[in-house]
């Protein structure tokens, strides 16, 4: 568990509260993802690296800390992660996109890839792959596979709920990779829902069903 951030900021736990709830509109759902998407950025970018450049101030001529946001990249699993992107990149505007599309056969469970597009020279990059639910894991672990093949220089993996077991599968096939998660929830169900969890998450946040 050493590798899971389990981010507990009030407004974190406050806005997750509010999208659990079943009543909650699509558009609620979308707002209070792209919110808490927003707050947790701050938390995952934390130890960002930064390098010294030489500004002007309206007095006088000074070296200052900024990141270079065009080495991130933002890599949200299609079609969920596409509702924590803007949230993210709320906070670092200048940062690349990848996709990654994953669907889960209902009847194996395990993920199948039909679409994968990242920037060029991934080698250089900071990667962060964005995904609502991490519940089996087997679209993290296929995810993380086919980014860790291009060799990145990092990876982190943002969820807003997770469960033991899937934190377990990931942790398994990808022992490096750290976790950032608004909430550890109690098991999956046997269709591989987590428990008490919001739902599809992709369906809340699209109007699907």
């Amino acid at each position: 568990m050493n590798q899971v951030h389990h981010i507990t900021h009030p407004l974190v736990q406050h806005k997750l509260t509010l999208m659990r709830k079943k009543d909650a509109s699509t558009n609620t759902f979308r707002t209070l993802l792209n919110e808490l998407s927003t707050l947790m950025a701050y938390e995952v970018t934390r130890d960002m690296p930064l390098h010294a450049v030489q500004i002007e101030t309206p007095l006088e001529a000074m070296t200052s800390p900024m990141i270079d946001g065009k080495k991130l990249v933002f890599v949200p699993i299609l079609r969920a992660g596409l509702g924590i992107l803007d949230g993210m990149l709320n906070v670092v505007p200048g940062a690349r996109v990848g996709h990654i599309g994953l669907y889960r056969d209902p009847a194996t469970l395990q993920a199948v890839q039909y679409y994968f597009k990242m920037p060029s020279d991934m080698q250089e990059r900071d990667v962060i792959v964005l995904d609502p639910m991490l519940a089996t894991g087997n679209s993290a672990v296929a995810a993380l596979d086919r980014i860790k093949a291009l060799k990145p220089r990092s990876v982190k993996f943002v969820c807003l709920l997770t469960c033991p077991e899937g934190i377990a599968k990931v942790h398994k096939a990808h022992p490096d990779v750290p976790i950032y998660t608004a909430a550890i929830d109690r098991e999956l169900n046997d269709h591989g829902y987590i428990l008490p969890g919001l739902g599809d998450a992709g369906d809340r946040i699209f109007g699907t069903t």
